[in-house]
């Protein structure tokens, strides 16, 4: 007997399952570089290596892993290419968000038959450790999902890697798991646009909604949609940005990268104090709310596991929803334009995306605009 809409399971019903984030590829100036940057100041690990010794003459790749986080930072090798003209352009940033998929075939025919813009057709890739197939289609700028495929593979990464190995620089992981969200940068009255993108063409729901009354202080404001798969193992804020006094972070991303694109990775920790304190005695710099803030934050969240002493010393900031609680903290840019940044989170319980600590987060974020003198 066919199942009823109100009885079909959320698993039926999703119209593209994704088993999580696959990777996320990186244009970077300088890929070796940036691979050592990841490994001794993020805690990754070398993974796999792809460039002129593995049969490529236009680009190298390096991939680092962290427990289930696979970053590849991938630089040209000659001028004139595709990927120099992205970095020229944008800057070091993501171009792909990969994300697993049982069927990348079906994957992509879900998503043209739905309105998107093709990337790649299904191409199968061997080696001797087995196949991957691989689809992938266009989101917001220049950026990409692809789809993988990889049930009958067992290699180091994919085919056309090798193994990359650095057995005497392997710093300690500090402790990052997996990407919790991405966020991403459109332009104004855009938000709508992707957030459609995303329920029709790969059946993600809304399942949050920030207006500029939720995310604004005395001179900026921005909009914010959050998109989730229908296991919830995927989640996309969606930015734009809102009319303020002042041009605001989401204006001076749009500004620097040239346009639309990945604002920011959270990667969830499970012990944020530890793997903060790590972080900064490798050198990540984060951007720092006033000591005023940790004065009422136990008002607003009450009581929680964690000392409240080492989270201010750190500038760590702390929500609470329905569910718990949450703690977070957001590094400076990354990238010499005031671009991308990561977010580390901890999740205690909530589901939410900290929204009772926006306003002090914005307010430090154009502290640091005043500085670079862009928040006018």
């Amino acid at each position: 007997m066919e199942s009823s809409p109100l009885t079909q399971t959320a698993a039926e019903q999703d119209i593209m399952p994704i088993n999580g984030t696959d990777y996320i590829e990186l244009y970077v100036g300088n890929s070796k570089q940036a691979a050592h940057f990841y490994k001794s100041a993020f805690g990754f690990q070398s993974l796999a290596y792809a460039g002129l010794e593995t049969g490529l003459t236009d680009r190298e790749s390096y991939v680092v892993v962290q427990d289930k986080i696979r970053l590849i930072l991938t630089s040209p090798l000659k001028s004139g290419t595709e990927i120099g003209k992205h970095i020229d352009k944008h800057g070091d940033g993501v171009k792909v968000v990969a994300l697993w998929v049982d069927d990348a075939t079906q994957s992509y025919e879900t998503a043209m038959s739905n309105g998107a813009t093709s990337y790649m057709e299904p191409e199968t890739h061997d080696d001797d450790n087995g196949k991957v197939v691989q689809s992938g289609i266009y989101t917001y700028g220049e950026t990409v999902h692809l789809f993988i495929e990889r049930k009958d593979y067992n290699g180091i990464f994919l085919p056309g890697y090798k193994k990359w190995e650095t057995p005497d620089f392997n710093p300690e992981s500090v402790g990052l798991k997996y990407v919790d969200h991405m966020v991403g940068n459109v332009g104004w009255n855009r938000m709508n646009t992707w957030v459609e993108f995303y329920e029709k063409v790969m059946g993600f729901k809304n399942i949050l909604s920030f207006d500029d009354n939720d995310i604004s202080t005395e001179y900026t404001a921005l909009m914010s949609k959050v998109m989730s798969n229908g296991n919830g193992r995927i989640k996309f804020p969606i930015n734009e940005p809102a009319e303020g006094k002042k041009k605001s972070q989401v204006e001076e991303y749009l500004d620097f990268y040239e346009g639309e694109g990945v604002q920011h990775i959270a990667v969830a920790t499970d012990d944020i104090i530890s793997t903060v304190r790590q972080l900064r005695s490798r050198g990540i710099e984060f951007l720092r709310v006033p000591d005023t803030y940790y004065d009422v934050v136990t008002d607003r969240v009450g009581k929680i596991d964690e000392d409240m002493a080492p989270l201010k010393e750190l500038g760590i900031l702390v929500d609470r929803d329905d569910e718990g609680y949450l703690l977070q903290i957001f590094t400076r840019p990354i990238e010499p334009r005031p671009t991308m940044f990561f977010e580390i989170i901890q999740r205690k319980g909530a589901q939410s995306f900290g929204k009772g600590n926006f306003k002090a987060l914005f307010e430090a974020i154009e502290r640091e605009q005043e500085v670079r003198g862009t928040l006018h």
